[in-house]
């Protein structure tokens, strides 16, 4: 019976720190960078190009214009993305444009809400981006969720950048 008990302990333990995750973590952020041996205006050029992000993010099916300012901030892009098997669709927004310097978007992807700033820097001939990410969600439960699966989650956003550098060095 004892052993019971603590078994039931331990649950209740687990259950309760799982859901309190949630209460003082409303936002899961991380950084990755990447450095592409090609000049800044190539790279920002390749990257900001929607037809070139089905070349390095391999389960984007279809990215369809919602809404395209010529300034770009405020455009609005769905993509449908293969997700194992499963297709589901991700809006996103250009909250931020400053050519050669800075891409910001924002994603709204079912029950994860993602703002992904992407700062671009060259030195020598060698264009660095620094992504800083940051997730949250409108669901609780996704909230408690996150901050679990944050290096999942930056292993995902650094695994996009490494086939975008190979997309724009091998072409």
């Amino acid at each position: 019976m004892r052993v019971i008990k603590g078994i039931l302990i331990f649950i209740t333990i687990v259950i309760v720190v799982f859901f309190m995750t949630g209460l003082f973590i409303k936002e899961t952020t991380y950084t990755v960078d990447v450095s592409i041996n090609k000049p800044i205006d190539e790279v920002f050029t390749a990257f900001n190009n929607k037809e070139n992000s089905k070349k390095w993010m391999s389960d984007v099916k279809k990215i369809d214009t919602l809404n395209f300012n010529v300034g770009r901030i405020g455009s609005q892009f769905k993509m449908i993305v293969d997700n194992k098997g499963e297709d589901f669709t991700i809006t996103e927004k250009i909250m931020a444009y400053e050519p050669n310097k800075k891409v910001t978007l924002f994603y709204d992807a079912e029950n994860m809400l993602k703002v992904n700033d992407y700062i671009f820097n060259e030195v020598d001939g060698i264009t660095t981006i620094n992504l800083t990410s940051k997730c949250s969600s409108d669901s609780y439960i996704m909230s408690c969720i996150f901050p679990y699966f944050k290096s999942a989650l930056a292993e995902q956003d650094l695994e996009y950048l490494n086939d975008f550098k190979n997309f724009v060095e091998n072409r």
